[in-house]
């Protein structure tokens, strides 16, 4: 893996072939430093934005990139952070650039994420012509296909040369004592060989088992600088083994990260992920 900086003033959505990633932010759901976790797909012809939270709009058009140039998403989950800007990407499909974009999504989160999050600002906007909307009018659904050999619930998919899997994530609430027990929330993995945890609380068996099968080349872990809540904390991570923690990249981390440099190396972590850069995978 090579990181490589953004050369040019404007983001591109494709490249030469190579898988790339590419984090719009790297920080937490409250962060006034940095942006908030979102990941952006590149290789080849095809992208696919994971996430879009409230600022992501903004910090793609400051990267020179409408939001409405995106034409896959996946979400993780329902938090602000990763959902803020969705109803923006509803709407200018819809009544600006008339043009609806891809969301990859299973029934069960495609529920979940219009009825209790998006229809309230989207549904009811052509509500005189007497017809609501639904989730469908805004995006054309790809479904992806569940995997059954899997100790829980994993999906994968396909975008063009990109391909996904999607396992399922203990982040809320913090009561909850596995997966099952948890809100639906779901981290992925980039080609058999990145694992990017999305929010999920201290989960061993979530790397352990995933690591063992794919081993991967770089692992993106949720992690805060304290323990308890509903992400995982840096105490609770340096209990991986040494081989994991070489490969760990730390994100959707607080504003307060300078005061964490030195704990991140002495544990051994890969380090800090970093927003608006290329991590890039020949």
């Amino acid at each position: 893996m090579k990181i490589e900086t953004l050369k040019k003033k404007k983001l591109s959505l494709t490249n030469d072939g190579r898988l790339e990633l590419f984090f719009i932010g790297a920080g937490s759901a409250f962060t006034k430093r940095q942006y908030q976790t979102n990941l952006l797909i590149i290789k080849g012809k095809d992208h696919v934005l994971i996430d879009c939270g409230t600022k992501c709009p903004q910090a793609l058009s400051e990267l020179g990139v409408p939001v409405t140039d995106i034409s896959n998403f996946l979400i993780t989950h329902s938090h602000a952070d990763h959902i803020g800007g969705l109803e923006e990407v509803c709407l200018m499909g819809r009544y600006v650039t008339k043009k609806k974009p891809l969301m990859i999504v299973n029934e069960t989160y495609q529920y979940i994420l219009w009825d209790m999050s998006l229809r309230g600002g989207c549904a009811y906007n052509e509500e005189e012509a007497r017809d609501m909307l639904s989730f469908s009018d805004f995006w054309t659904i790809k479904r992806p296909i569940w995997l059954p050999d899997y100790p829980r619930e994993t999906f994968k998919v396909d975008i063009g040369e990109i391909n996904i899997k999607m396992m399922r994530t203990k982040h809320i609430p913090d009561s909850s004592s596995d997966w099952q027990s948890s809100f639906w929330s779901c981290g992925v993995i980039i080609d058999d060989r990145i694992m990017f945890t999305s929010d999920t609380r201290y989960d061993h068996d979530l790397v352990e088992f995933y690591e063992t099968r794919f081993d991967f080349e770089a692992i993106f872990h949720d992690c805060q600088f304290f323990t308890g809540g509903v992400h995982a904390g840096i105490e609770e991570l340096k209990q991986f083994s040494p081989e994991i923690k070489k490969k760990m990249y730390l994100t959707h981390y607080g504003d307060n990260w300078e005061d964490f440099e030195d704990k991140v190396k002495e544990y051994g972590f890969a380090g800090l992920t970093q927003q608006q850069v290329f991590y890039v995978f020949d």
